[in-house]
């Protein structure tokens, strides 16, 4: 029996509906806002995802529209919106596009250029999901980025969670169809479908952190270790994914042992429960009924916790600490009080 052959293009087509079929990461009648900067990523996301969309051999019905910022730093920045504009029409997808000044929003809020602009983005996909009714947001990155971001992680002195580098799928809205492709296998089906992307120039300016890695970093530990770099920190990233899971379940029990009262601004835990704990999930509690409260960990750093977990050792009366404006721990009663400040 012959051996039917496909197109690389088709291969790459299938690797990507079998990472959206283990990840979950669409469903009959979702409605995807894809943010598509015109670059080589996102182009193919919105090529793959409109092929999947009109498959009916795959059979999975969803509706996208797209969603574009344009950052003003750059003078061909008209240019790349135009194009995911006409790519768009060309396949009848709604575009949505905003003109943001993101060094302007980085000088005033005095951030980098960088967070200024992923904000930017976020802030964006996030108003477009609202206007049109939409359920999640389809982000375009790789598995190139998230071995960057595991490095970046790494040389900030990250802890485990950092270590993960970039999800599938984050708060049940943000999923990433390309995240089981290299950049080579995205740059090879754009070529295979005679797409012709935008090229950000920036990405090979040396200023950011993240160009850094990507054009001087990863290139040398490819020449020097490890060629497969990429692939040993995407497997390193499922390792750690796995021992983390299992910690935060433990964490999670650990947390409802402890809980004496769960409210909107306040949490309260058993003083002596928790000073009977390891240091590792006493860190993991406190970070975890942080997140209760605030939603994320900023603005808590590895001195606060360990701060918080001295205090706690040292109970001698009413005593209280201040993270941060928003933060106040107070122990009281043989209780910790974990308290959001207004």
């Amino acid at each position: 029996m012959k051996r039917e052959m496909y197109p690389k293009d088709v291969i790459f087509l299938n690797n990507i509906t079998n990472t959206i079929k283990k990840y979950n990461l669409i469903n009959d009648g979702d409605k995807l806002v894809l943010g598509v900067s015109g670059g080589p990523d996102s182009i193919c996301m919105l090529d793959v995802l409109n092929r999947i969309k009109n498959d009916d051999k795959i059979n999975l019905k969803f509706d996208m529209v797209v969603a574009h910022v344009n950052h003003m730093i750059r003078e061909e920045a008209i240019d790349d919106e135009k194009f995911v504009k006409n790519f768009c029409e060309k396949i009848k997808i709604p575009f949505y596009s905003k003109s943001i000044d993101v060094q302007k929003i980085a000088n005033n809020n005095k951030i980098g250029t960088e967070e200024a602009g992923r904000n930017a983005r976020y802030e964006f996909f996030d108003e477009i999901l609202k206007l049109t009714n939409a359920n999640k947001v389809a982000i375009a990155h790789n598995k190139n980025d998230k071995a960057e971001t595991i490095l970046m992680n790494a040389l900030r002195g990250s802890g485990i969670a950092g270590l993960r580098g970039i999800e599938p799928i984050k708060d049940g809205k943000y999923i990433r169809p390309l995240i089981e492709c290299e950049r080579i296998e995205i740059e090879e089906y754009c070529k295979q479908r005679e797409i012709e992307p935008r090229i950000d120039r920036t990405n090979f300016e040396n200023v950011y952190t993240r160009n850094k890695i990507r054009n001087i970093v990863i290139p040398f530990i490819k020449q020097e270790f490890n060629p497969n770099i990429v692939e040993t920190l995407n497997r390193l990233a499922e390792l750690i994914k796995e021992d983390d899971e299992y910690i935060n379940k433990i964490v999670r029990q650990k947390y409802l042992d402890m809980l004496v009262k769960e409210e909107e601004k306040q949490i309260v835990l058993d003083l002596k429960k928790f000073n009977k704990e390891e240091k590792v999930i006493k860190s993991r509690v406190l970070l975890y009924t942080i997140i209760k409260l605030f939603d994320s960990t900023k603005g808590i750093e590895k001195i606060h916790i360990e701060d918080i977990i001295k205090l706690c050792e040292n109970n001698i009366g009413n005593k209280y600490l201040t993270p941060n404006k928003n933060t106040k721990i107070l122990l009281k009663n043989h209780q910790i009080y974990i308290i959001k400040q207004s």
